[in-house]
């Protein structure tokens, strides 16, 4: 099934009613700007009712408007300007208290991921880490801080990783040269994806290696170089990316690898405990 939903629109255009047909020639022509609004705004400007606007996004075969305009979202957000961005953001923040507006929006994004994340998906992006020759770990842009955060805790469970630092295109490869059959490439883009990040992934894709995408939906160009994919959204506050969901993604994925390797973890931690009390790294002294 085709999941673009400006697709489904043009294949049922005939079909609509004259209501449903000024929804859908607004959608079609000012998507990046429909996205963002709510059932009630579009219907305004489309001069029909919010009822007529949520019965449209039934017809299309989706639960409701939250669903079609999630949809949308996602066909849209790659594309965005941070100057529409910050337009769009204008329709969704309107509450006067900027903390609990911001930290609820990041809360629903957590509370949205638990429902869709896929744990079977889950469970084999473990395994293949687990036996995984070499891991490799790479995010660029605002996904960089997330592949740091992953790198740190997987060097601890794993003698094996190999961190691809945020740099030029070409020192990229470089630190990916000796990648091939055996090894993964774990590879984190979100909207606006980056090029140097879907050409990496490519790369290691055409070298034989194992792709694991952690990106926000299967129209995300990294999907069609993967071997699996852990789908999580990121949120767009006008034009910050919250990575709340993504990261707390990532905490689950780090605490069941630790989970499975507990002996090695245990013996890491133990070893990391002697080494910082020894050295007064937390300005704990040994007095024995």
């Amino acid at each position: 099934m085709n999941n673009d939903v400006l697709y489904h629109i043009r294949s049922n255009l005939d079909t609509f009613s004259k209501a449903q047909k000024r929804i859908a020639q607004y959608i079609l022509k000012y998507s990046d700007k429909a996205a963002f609004l709510t059932a009630k705004r579009l219907g305004e400007i489309a001069q029909v009712s919010e009822s007529t606007v949520v019965r449209f996004a039934a017809e299309l075969g989706y639960e409701g408007y939250p669903g079609m305009q999630r949809a949308l979202q996602e066909l849209v957000r790659g594309r965005l300007t941070s100057v529409q961005r910050i337009r769009a953001s204008q329709e969704q923040i309107v509450g006067a208290d900027m903390i609990s507006e911001v930290m609820q929006r990041d809360m629903n994004s957590i509370h949205a991921a638990i429902e869709r994340i896929d744990r079977r998906e889950f469970d084999r992006v473990v395994d293949m880490l687990l036996h995984a020759e070499r891991i490799y770990i790479m995010g660029v842009r605002s996904s960089s801080f997330l592949a740091g955060y992953l790198n740190f805790y997987l060097h601890l469970i794993f003698k094996n990783v190999v961190y691809v630092q945020n740099a030029a295109a070409g020192e990229i490869y470089e630190q990916m040269v000796h990648i091939g059959p055996g090894d993964v490439l774990v590879g984190i883009s979100f909207p606006r994806y980056s090029i140097m990040a879907v050409n990496a992934v490519q790369y290691a894709h055409d070298r034989g290696a194992d792709v694991v995408a952690i990106t926000d939906s299967t129209i995300s160009p990294l999907c069609q170089w993967a071997s699996a994919a852990l789908l999580v959204r990121s949120d767009m506050i006008s034009f910050v990316d919250s990575m709340a969901a993504p990261l707390s993604l990532l905490n689950a994925l780090i605490v069941e690898l630790g989970r499975r390797r507990k002996e090695d973890v245990d013996g890491v931690f133990a070893e990391m405990e002697r080494v910082w009390l020894a050295h007064s790294i937390f300005g704990e002294t040994n007095h024995e």
